[in-house]
C-alpha cells in the first residue's frame, strides 16, 4: 500500500473517532445538568440546533441560552447515543444517530422515555470537530409507566 494511501485511511479512522468524541461530549454535557458554556463550545459560532418541538436556536450564543434553561425543563436525563452513520468529505461530515434518552421532567416530576434520531452536521474548524447544524427528529416522549405502544 502506498504510504499516501495509508495516511488516508488513518486520518479518516481518526476523523471518525474525533466526531465520535465530539458526539458523546455532547451526551455528557447534557447528562451534567446541560453545561451550557461546556455545550456551546462544540459548535461554530453560526451554528443551528433544531430540537423540533424543542425549540431552533441559532448561534452560538442562543444554543448556550437554550441550554442555560433546560436543567429548569430536565432534571435528569441519560442520553445513550447509538449507531452511528458518518460520512465524512474533507473538513466536512454528516453523521445520524439514534437517541433512546431516559430523562424526568420538573413539571411533575414525570419519568419519561425518549427516542429520536439526530441528523447532524460537522466542521473541521482550526483542526478541531465541531457541529454546525444539529438537528433532533422525535419519534416519541412517553411517561415511563404507560410506554411507547400507545402513541
Amino acid at each position: 500500500m502506498e504510504l499516501e494511501a495509508l495516511e488516508r485511511r488513518i486520518r479518516r479512522l481518526e476523523d471518525l473517532e474525533e466526531i465520535k468524541q465530539l458526539k458523546a461530549r455532547y451526551a455528557a454535557y447534557c447528562d451534567a445538568n446541560y453545561d451550557a458554556d461546556a455545550l456551546a463550545e462544540l459548535f461554530t459560532a453560526d451554528a443551528v440546533w433544531d430540537g423540533g418541538r424543542l425549540g431552533r436556536s441559532e448561534g452560538r450564543e442562543a444554543i448556550r441560552q437554550f441550554f442555560r434553561g433546560s436543567s429548569q425543563r430536565i432534571s435528569f436525563a441519560i442520553h445513550n447515543m447509538l449507531n452511528p452513520l458518518i460520512e465524512i468529505t474533507g473538513d466536512t461530515a454528516t453523521g445520524t444517530w439514534y437517541l433512546l434518552q431516559t430523562c424526568t421532567y420538573t413539571n411533575g416530576n414525570q419519568a419519561v422515555l425518549g427516542a429520536a434520531t439526530y441528523h447532524d452536521q460537522y466542521v473541521r474548524e482550526n483542526g478541531v470537530w465541531k457541529f454546525r447544524h444539529v438537528r433532533i427528529e422525535s419519534h416519541f416522549w412517553t411517561p415511563f409507566e404507560e410506554g411507547w405502544a400507545r402513541i
